[in-house]
């Protein structure tokens, strides 16, 4: 069975340029394996909206690493396995657009499914919100935190392999930037 990383990560305004929290959980043998959370420091402003949503803040990240600090972190962690999101397209665009202002390499591109995108095949008729599919499953959830999150995708993805769902015909590729 693949290693599989489900990862979420909160934004602290509109432009989702940056992030300020990121949750990271591994997969493997079909059990959770490892997790990972952190808050960090975006180094930009705070929208309310934003604020409201994850209860994320400018004094809640003080003292809290920036990208290029944690990056040696959790690199080795997304570089494990298959990347796995709930709406893929956001948490990893959010990803790029770090990797591309602080200007880190990592690589050309990389393998990821996403959770909602696999649930309407699955599980046409249902909703496939974060907070519905929990809620449809019984995962525990504290929507909007980014280790929350992640851990819940993960415990999708599992729910969704147990029903023999193959995974192979739900992976695509994901373009990074290249200096």
């Amino acid at each position: 069975m693949a290693r599989y990383i489900a990862f979420d990560v909160e934004t602290p305004n509109r432009l989702n340029h940056r992030m300020s929290a990121i949750g990271i959980t591994v997969v493997e043998d079909g059990t959770i394996a490892e997790e990972f959370y952190s808050l960090v420091d975006p180094e930009t402003d705070f929208e309310p909206f934003n604020t409201w949503l994850t209860g994320i803040s400018e004094e809640s990240v003080r003292g809290a690493p920036n990208y290029p600090e944690l990056w040696p972190r959790i690199e080795p962690l997304l570089d494990s396995g298959i990347l796995v999101a709930h709406n893929a397209g956001f948490d990893l665009s959010v990803l790029r657009r770090c990797l591309r202002d602080y200007d880190l390499v990592w690589k050309k591109s990389a393998a990821y499914l996403c959770t909602v995108q696999m649930g309407r095949r699955l599980l046409p008729g249902q909703s496939h919100k974060l907070d519905a599919l929990c809620e449809y499953y019984g995962i525990a959830l504290n929507h909007h935190h980014a280790g929350s999150d992640s851990r819940a995708c993960a415990e999708i993805l599992l729910r969704y392999l147990a029903a023999g769902a193959e995974p192979e015909s739900f992976l695509k590729r994901f373009a990074f930037p290249e200096k």
